[in-house]
């Protein structure tokens, strides 16, 4: 909506708060709701591949949850379209939070607008089923280097499961990950982590 000399921007209201807030009270969740929140997530990052835009600061903060549970995507302050993906098919602005941007966006090399997100969603996944980041460290050389070698450990509770799912996600090489969201949804997800251990 707009009038002479205002833009009116009409959002959403949603009242359920980050899921950060979430996992800060409560810890980790269950794996079925992990499963939940994930599957909401990969579809609403894939709609959005699927438009040309690319996140790039997918995070708990940025996860918000309506009156339903239902997680809403937001903060598309550091979002890139698809038209700034240079010759080369590749983005180049470093951006994103530390501890959920992926080794390729750190090396200054370019990157998959796609497979950086999907790394991000990883690192959320992971987040949610055990309460704790996978790469952390005070120092943010030491951090890029753990994240650079994707050097993390899933705990004792994960499902075997859960943890191929993860461990295939965050692969430092971005050459072999799948670049589609929807894929990790439809091939691991559905298949592997409705079977139980």
């Amino acid at each position: 909506m707009a009038s002479r000399t205002k833009i009116y921007i009409v959002m959403e209201l949603v009242t359920g708060g980050e899921l950060f807030d979430k996992i800060a009270s409560r810890g980790r969740l269950k794996e079925d709701d992990a499963r939940k929140y994930f599957q909401q997530l990969i579809n609403a990052v894939d709609y959005c591949h699927s438009r040309g835009v690319y996140h790039r600061d997918l995070k708990p903060e940025n996860l918000l949850l309506d009156a339903n549970g239902t997680l809403k995507v937001s903060d598309f302050g550091l979002s890139a379209l698809s038209q700034q993906v240079r010759e080369d098919g590749l983005l180049h602005t470093t951006c994103g939070t530390p501890n959920y941007v992926a080794p390729e966006v750190i090396n200054n090399k370019g990157y998959d607008g796609a497979k950086a997100d999907l790394w991000s969603c990883g690192v959320i996944l992971f987040v949610l089923m055990a309460g704790y980041l996978p790469f952390e460290d005070s120092n943010l050389m030491a951090l890029y280097k753990k994240i650079y070698k994707a050097d993390f450990s899933c705990p004792s509770w994960f499902s075997t499961s859960a943890k191929k799912l993860i461990k295939k996600i965050l692969d430092p090489n971005p050459n072999s990950v799948c670049s589609s969201v929807h894929w990790y949804h439809v091939t691991l997800f559905h298949r592997s982590l409705y079977l139980r251990d």
